[in-house]
């Protein structure tokens, strides 16, 4: 068996070593091979059908990455107890390496290809998303699915002033630019990633750095092509064409794509009409119902799409404008609302062109905050963003199929952009979400979605550091002509060479997602895009100012108020109470919701509740419980139980103490019947606590005069030599339990 097993080691130029190996895992797939990096090792697959289906003219590849909770040593959260559908993260890992594979795919493959990369070792160093395309991309290698790799990823971070390649977990959060980004050995193809306002020089310093180090790996992957046998693909053949046809389409319809394209029409459905409109002239003159077939028709789709993009690239190239009638430079028409929605925390609409985005925001509690459990990453997270793509944004007729990939790498995205410019938790102790729904869309959806965001969030008064905006870049090249094109429309994003999002404040950029469908796209065009980007971000920014120069001064009437108070870590047990019974009992009789969490030494407890006024009751209360008696303090005290040599007073929540008979008037008292009775308040001073039980003594007398004249009566003697109320209070079996009054403030 080991004779098959083939191994690549390799440096990463730090010292930190990766290994392939092909031939061990999963031989009955078409490839197969295990990435392993310190303790993190990943198993990828790949396979693909042999025959394609019937008129299909696309790249059907699916992706699939998955985290192994025993990797890690740990078991699966819920009811059953096992691995389930992909987490968010998840997904978002598997979109990364479908972006960085399938624009490598030859453009006549059509054959379903699935890849499935699953994490089966894991450690707490090293992040399993920077190998998973490397993982990828060597199990295409050592197959024979045609591929015009190799291809791989790594993740670049700026640290302490300098560029660190796949950054160990403990050190990303500390970084300010993180970055995924995949390249083949000539060029760069994909990048995601966030950042703290960084320079537009900075985030070009990185791709660099990083497409350095993806040269190692091309170099890796390709010698374990040749050391498995796998330079030659299978044949394939999967499409039927008509070169003949092929060239009359282009004859009769190029020009006229051309010429249509310089109309500059911004309506998209207008726009789609009149191309519609060129191909059905096309067939009306040329075929009738006999002639037409399905399969001619497929081709003559196929090939009138082909030259309509190329219409509408020479077009853009040639003439410097755009599809709609811009410059290559200019943001079609914004406009901007806060406060449409009356009954919401927050909300705004952002509208840029024939794309829009109705923003919300919701501020809720430590309780609302969302759960991370996955096999790596653990957690909670208080940010949330939702993104929302329903059919008749783009007026189309779609069922609610639920939650797709796409919607969820929007929202990460627009998430990424938002998160740094959020205040800390200690000046805005909410849980946040945001949900864009995007009502209609050409185009840049999910960075209208920030900008709504950004919107909705000084609509609710959230005091954001800085405006946030985004835009999406585009690029048409051809030959040593090339344009960079700013707010792209959705037929520019499909006809063009790069997707280029970039968000940031007016001081930097905060997250970024970048696709590029072209070879040998310099730095020199990179560059250029970035300046573009950054002076359609700052137009945009001063639209969203216009409409609300800075974050409410409060809250909303009816958001719930949160104030956040530190108590010491041995009174939370106090403070909750035996089985809850005593935080419950104070949200029930104040209507708040309280949260308490250990930080240390210290106890940080959020109250929570729509009225002021329950806030303040609540934390008294818990101050309260939290206060160590001293002696001569004085408190409004209630009588608990009244016993024979005197009686039970609650002069804190949880802590009684006993004021004796002799203690409550100047004077003898017999009896303490029809002076006071259960649930009375009487103020009373702490004349003593016994160092060793702890035991409250409670004074009435102590806070009244002492009549002129007075003389202390002595008590009388009895048989032993002790008073009545010595005696009692000794033998009394609800004095000897109750006695001690300091019964919460210790924690249990």
């Amino acid at each position: 068996m080991n004779e098959h097993i083939i191994t690549k080691r390799f440096d990463m130029g730090d010292g930190r070593m990766i290994e392939i190996e092909t031939g061990k895992l999963a031989k009955q797939a078409d490839g197969a091979a295990v990435v392993r990096m310190n303790n993190t090792m990943l198993l990828a697959t790949v396979c693909s059908k042999k025959e394609v289906g019937e008129n299909v003219d696309f790249m059907p590849l699916t992706v699939d990455y998955q985290e192994k909770y025993a990797a890690m040593g740990r078991f699966p959260g819920g009811f059953f107890k096992r691995e389930a559908r992909p987490s968010e993260h998840e997904i978002l890992i598997a979109r990364l390496v479908d972006r960085a594979l399938r624009p490598l795919f030859p453009d006549n493959f059509h054959a379903e290809v699935q890849v499935q990369i699953t994490l089966i070792s894991g450690d707490h160093e090293t992040m399993p998303d920077q190998l998973a395309a490397l993982a990828a991309a060597s199990a295409l290698a050592v197959s024979d699915i045609p591929f015009n790799g190799p291809v791989s990823e790594v993740r670049v971070s700026f640290l302490d002033g300098k560029y660190v390649i796949n950054t160990p977990m403990q050190d990303i959060e500390r970084a300010d630019l993180d970055l995924i980004v995949a390249a083949t050995e000539d060029n760069i193809m994909m990048v995601e990633g966030e950042m703290k306002e960084v320079s537009e020089d900075c985030m070009l310093g990185a791709l660099k750095a990083a497409h350095e180090a993806i040269k190692i790996q091309c170099r890796a992957i390709a010698e374990l092509t040749v050391e498995a046998g796998k330079q030659e693909k299978r044949e394939y053949c999967h499409e039927v064409n008509d070169e003949e046809l092929r060239q009359r389409v282009r004859e009769a319809v190029y020009q006229k794509c051309y010429d249509f394209s310089k109309q500059g029409i911004a309506n998209k459905h207008q726009r789609e009409d009149g191309f519609a409109a060129i191909k059905q002239e096309f067939i009306d003159a040329n075929y009738t119902e006999e002639t037409l077939t399905d399969e001619v028709k497929f081709m003559i789709d196929r090939y009138y799409h082909d030259v309509e993009r190329e219409a509408m690239r020479d077009m853009v190239l040639n003439e410097r404008t755009r599809l709609d009638g811009r410059q290559l430079d200019e943001i079609r028409p914004i406009w901007c609302e806060t406060d449409y929605l009356p009954s919401a925390h927050g909300s705004a609409i952002f509208t840029r062109g024939e794309t829009q985005s109705l923003g919300t925001v919701t501020l809720g509690t430590k309780l609302d905050e969302q759960k991370i459990d996955g096999a790596v990453v653990e957690g909670t997270r208080r940010f949330l963003l939702h993104y929302n793509f329903p059919g008749f944004a783009t007026g189309e007729v779609k069922g609610n199929r639920g939650l797709s990939r796409r919607e969820v790498g929007h929202g990460h995205l627009a998430w990424r952009a938002l998160k740094e410019v959020l205040p800390s938790e200690t000046e805005c102790p909410y849980t946040i979400r945001v949900v864009s729904d995007i009502l209609e869309s050409n185009g840049s959806s999910s960075m209208a979605t920030v900008c709504a965001g950004c919107l909705a969030l000084m609509d609710a008064g959230v005091k954001i550091r800085k405006p946030v905006a985004g835009i999406a870049m585009g690029l048409i090249s051809k030959g040593d002509k090339w344009a960079v094109l700013s707010d792209i429309l959705g037929d520019e994003d499909h006809l063009g060479d790069m997707d280029f999002k970039v968000c940031g404040t007016r001081d930097g950029i905060t997250a970024c997602q970048m696709d590029i469908k072209v070879d040998g796209l310099s730095y020199d065009v990179l560059a250029k895009a970035l300046e573009q980007a950054r002076q359609g971000r700052l137009y945009i920014i001063d639209k969203i100012t216009e409409t609300i120069p800075e974050p409410r001064a409060d809250y909303k009437d009816f958001v719930p108020r949160i104030e956040q108070i530190q108590i010491p870590k041995d009174f939370i047990g106090a403070v909750i109470g035996k089985g809850g019974e005593v935080i419950q009992k104070i949200q029930a009789e104040t209507n708040t919701i309280i949260n308490i969490e250990e930080v240390g030494d210290m106890g940080i407890v959020d109250v929570a509740s729509q009225n002021k006024d329950d806030i303040a009751a609540a934390i008294k209360w818990i101050k309260e419980i939290c206060t160590v008696p001293e002696v001569g303090q004085v408190y409004d005290a209630k009588v608990v139980s009244i016993v024979e040599f005197g009686a039970f007073l609650e002069f804190l929540p949880g802590k009684e103490g006993l004021m004796h008979i002799s203690e409550y008037q100047w004077g003898r008292t017999d009896t303490l019947e029809g002076l006071v009775s259960e649930g009375d308040i009487i103020r009373v001073k702490i004349i003593n606590i016994d160092e060793k039980t702890g035991k409250v003594k409670l004074s009435r007398k102590a806070l009244l005069e002492k009549p002129e004249g007075y003389e202390e009566e002595k008590p009388a003697r009895r048989e032993g030599g002790r008073s009545n109320g010595s005696r009692r209070e000794g033998g009394d079996k609800h004095g000897s339990r109750r006695e001690n009054g300091d019964r919460g403030g210790r924690r249990r």
